[in-house]
């Protein structure tokens, strides 16, 4: 079965954040001479064995634009008592869509928008073509993390299935495996609703907007409110995307029918992959420019010496 990664051959344990799904650390792989990340998860009595099968399809799952899992954790924290069970992925330093909007303000370069819709896109589409097929559940800005270049690579994708706590509710009273402001409205509809790809689709189509705008969608609203007005037809405001680059307008159109009301309706993957692509070559003669310029900023120097770059 698993090679696991026991707790002795990690070191220099540092918390980096925490989900749904339990804290997130770095920590220093003194065997393979790198950091790692350690995303502990929630676990029941006598969920092991799922578990770890689940985490084994996950290893099976290889695609550039899809957080690889390189083990299984299973041992005890530096400050902990009881064994516990985590997944082994790449620190990735440049943080997610989310810290990048945050650090920029705002919408990233237009090739740099372009090409992460592209990206996350290829990712959604890996995971819905597998053998057997993987769902995300938790699309949002968090949960797509950027490599050295600002790629984009989808993180906690299946985690809502092989998480045998998705039936209890986090710290902030939204249920474990999807993210209110952009779960589909036939989430709230039906309450023996079983997610299908479309559910992705639509996520898909509400991080386009933020992506586009930079914004976070439905930002002061109650929980309560927007699982009460996205069935009713409510979607983020279209009048927050700003500009006129090549291709927007085609995005934009491609966003609405993502968050369409009948999932039938949505497009599959392929097709959102396709047609991001076609507007992503608009753009991909400048997006050497504007990742450096993005990374410029970030660093906040005047000068970034490509050849010294993280």
């Amino acid at each position: 079965m698993e090679q696991f990664v026991e707790d002795s051959i990690l070191e220099d344990w540092e918390e980096i954040g925490s989900g749904g799904f339990g804290q997130i650390y770095k920590a220093r792989h003194h065997q393979w001479g790198i950091d790692v990340a350690i995303k502990l998860l929630l676990q029941g009595e006598g969920t092991e064995k799922s578990l770890l099968r689940e985490i084994d399809m996950m290893r099976q799952a290889t695609s550039p634009h899809v957080m690889a899992v390189l083990g299984v954790f299973k041992g005890r924290m530096p400050s902990g008592r009881s064994t516990q069970l985590g997944l082994v992925m790449d620190v990735m330093e440049r943080g997610s869509l989310a810290s990048l909007q945050e650090a920029l303000r705002g919408t990233p370069p237009w090739p740099l928008v372009f090409r992460l819709a592209h990206q996350v896109a290829l990712g959604i589409n890996f995971l819905h073509s597998l053998p057997r097929p993987v769902l995300h559940q938790d699309l949002k800005p968090q949960n797509v993390l950027l490599d050295d270049a600002l790629n984009a690579k989808l993180t906690d994708f299946g985690l809502s299935r092989i998480s045998c706590s998705v039936t209890q509710a986090s710290k902030n009273g939204e249920p474990l495996g999807g993210t209110i402001n952009y779960m589909p409205p036939e989430a709230f509809e039906n309450i023996s609703y079983e997610p299908t790809r479309a559910f992705d689709i639509y996520s898909f189509g509400i991080l386009i907007w933020s992506t586009v705008t930079g914004k976070q969608p439905y930002a002061n609203a109650k929980p309560t409110l927007v699982m009460l007005r996205i069935p009713e037809g409510d979607r983020p405001q279209l009048d927050d995307i700003k500009g006129d680059a090549a291709g927007l307008t085609e995005l934009t159109g491609l966003m609405k029918r993502c968050w369409d009301h009948k999932p039938e309706r949505r497009p599959r993957a392929l097709e959102c992959t396709t047609e991001i692509e076609k507007l992503f070559k608009m753009h991909k003669h400048a997006i050497n420019k504007a990742v450096y310029e993005v990374l410029k900023k970030l660093e906040g120097e005047d000068e970034v010496d490509p050849l010294r770059r993280k």
